[in-house]
């Protein structure tokens, strides 16, 4: 579904990005971890086609990005530090004018069921600009899913959740990864990417220095060979 080969990245003369190679099968659930300045919110954004690389080649669905950025936009959805939210606008308004935006049919009852999933139907008709960051952080994930994107990728959607919140997102990323769904999760939280992903990177210095299946290893190990690379506290 994702294929990056040599990706790098360079603003000014500082190389962020230092040669990505990564392959995500479709259906696949691979979550990043690494240092703050390790470069995974840059990678994201390239795999999200909200930037470009300075070199290297991106496919998607095996289609060149450089050739069919809009058309495979609509095949991914996007959680980041940006919400992507209208503050003043209702949480519906907002839901539906992102469902009209990608032609969603029926966009009523999608908007009205992602609501309930995302725990916000209450406040369906209030003012984003009056949500606190863990409402709006659930309004971005039902926002990120409203055309049902065969690729999901997030840059730490933990942030900001409270108990109740984390279990609503674990529950639809669950949900999602059943419906064979490809995803990629940035998160400093190794519980919570270790559980949910089949594949796990570490990214530091803008390359990828360690891979593994989640599965396949013990969490106390993979935060002893994550601090190995880092060289510091977590």
């Amino acid at each position: 579904m994702i294929v990056a080969e040599g990706l790098t990245k360079k603003i000014g003369t500082k190389e962020i990005l230092k040669g990505i190679d990564l392959e995500i099968h479709d259906g696949e659930f691979v979550t990043c971890f690494g240092p703050n300045g390790a470069g995974k919110s840059t990678t994201l954004n390239i795999l999200a086609l909200l930037s470009k690389p300075s070199g290297g080649n991106l496919w998607i669905d095996g289609q060149d990005t450089k050739e069919n950025t809009e058309s495979l936009r609509s095949k991914i959805g996007v959680i980041s530090h940006n919400s992507f939210l209208y503050n003043n606008l209702t949480a519906q308004d907002n839901l539906e004018f992102y469902a009209r935006m990608y032609q969603v049919s029926h966009p009523k009852a999608r908007v009205s069921d992602l609501l309930e999933r995302v725990g916000l139907t209450y406040a369906a008709n209030e003012l984003v600009g009056a949500f606190s960051r863990g409402m709006q952080q659930r309004l971005s994930i039902a926002r990120s899913l409203i055309h049902k994107p065969s690729i999901l990728l997030l840059d730490e959607p933990y942030t900001g959740l409270d108990e109740r919140a984390k279990h609503i997102l674990n529950t639809l990323l669950a949900q999602i990864s059943q419906n064979k769904r490809t995803i990629f999760l940035i998160t400093h939280d190794f519980e919570q990417g270790l559980a949910q992903s089949n594949k796990s990177l570490i990214l530091v210095g803008g390359r990828i220095v360690y891979r593994c299946n989640s599965k396949d290893i013990d969490r106390v190990d993979f935060r002893k060979t994550y601090l190995e690379y880092v060289g510091g506290a977590a």
